[in-house]
């Protein structure tokens, strides 16, 4: 369940950042956003309000094939349990759903005798756009 958070103007620029530029960056790409448009913010700080935004439910966070990780501010959405088709090129992302992948879950855990189960499932591919 999400908390409260308390709102900073560097907080804000950290979520409006990351809101602007799209599909899933790293900090770096945060950061770099950032100072392109002048702000005065240290890469720790991004991190920090990043791991916060993650924290209260706002923003996704994955970790690519390359072991990056990387977030998607997503707002009320990163509430609701999603899973991501992400495009290794540009990062463009579509949300998705995984009936499938739901079923099969709770039914692996139901066999196994396991309670209380999560799971992450993230797609990577190429996009029409990068593709042709």
């Amino acid at each position: 369940m999400a908390t409260r958070q308390r709102t900073t103007r560097q907080g804000g620029a950290v979520k409006d950042a990351l809101g602007v530029a799209g599909g899933f960056r790293s900090a770096q790409d945060v950061y770099a956003l950032l100072r392109a448009d002048g702000a005065r913010v240290g890469l720790s700080t991004v991190y920090r309000h990043l791991q916060s935004l993650v924290d209260v439910g706002v923003v996704d966070v994955i970790h690519t094939p390359e072991g990056e990780t990387t977030y998607r501010y997503c707002g009320e959405a990163a509430q609701a349990h999603h899973h991501h088709l992400v495009c290794r090129q540009c990062g463009r992302t579509q949300e998705i759903e995984g009936r499938v992948v739901e079923r099969w879950a709770a039914t692996v855990a139901q066999e196994h005798g396991y309670t209380d189960v999560d799971h992450t499932v993230e797609l990577f591919g190429t996009c029409t756009a990068c593709a042709g």
